[in-house]
């Protein structure tokens, strides 16, 4: 998934600097609602990663029962962490 595509179709826009808090939390708010109904692990993993940047991702291991997309989070959680990102 593009991540540019994500942001403006549950944001409105591809840059959050220009959003209030208000239309950042709608719109985290509907990304979590696609993150719990998406079954495709692809999709279901770009949006945890939106999630993520946004605080408020779940853990991987209640967010991810395929072994290897968890790990993919734990690892994502790890680098996004090292970078000073979380």
């Amino acid at each position: 998934m593009d991540l540019e595509a994500l942001l403006h179709h549950y944001f409105g826009t591809e840059d959050l600097d220009e959003l209030d808090e208000e239309a950042i939390e709608a719109g985290r708010e509907r990304v979590a609602i696609a993150f719990g109904t998406e079954r495709d692990s692809g999709r279901r993993f770009a949006l945890w990663i939106v999630l993520h940047a946004l605080g408020s991702a779940p853990d991987p291991q209640a967010a991810f029962k395929n072994a290897a997309d968890r790990k993919a989070a734990e690892d994502y959680a790890w680098a996004a962490a090292r970078m000073g990102r979380t």
